[in-house]
């Protein structure tokens, strides 16, 4: 089993929307990939509430059977799709990919 988690620090302002609400956006687009993309064994995002200058505002963590898959995955026409929005919204980006 692989897992996969990325964590995303947004901007302030961008693509005409605050950051509040290019999370839930990002959620929102992110969450559709389970219907779209067949290798996603299981997919949750998470909007966090904490205040603290070591947080992260969106997290993704996502499982896949294989290495093969999870490549399957980044390389899908839907998963580059929502890639394309995020890197408009996103400051930071930090990502974690093992094997269980």
């Amino acid at each position: 089993m692989i897992k996969h988690i990325v964590m995303w620090r947004l901007k302030d302002e961008a693509e005409g929307r605050r950051k509040d609400e290019n999370a839930k956006a990002m959620k929102s687009i992110l969450e559709d990939l389970k219907g779209k993309i067949d290798v996603i064994q299981h997919l949750e995002v998470g909007i966090n509430f904490a205040k603290s200058d070591a947080a992260f505002d969106v997290a993704l963590y996502s499982e896949f059977k294989s290495k093969e898959d999870l490549e399957k995955y980044i390389n899908h026409p839907e998963h580059k799709k929502v890639v394309e929005f995020i890197n408009k919204v996103r400051e930071e980006r930090y990502v974690v990919d093992y094997e269980i």
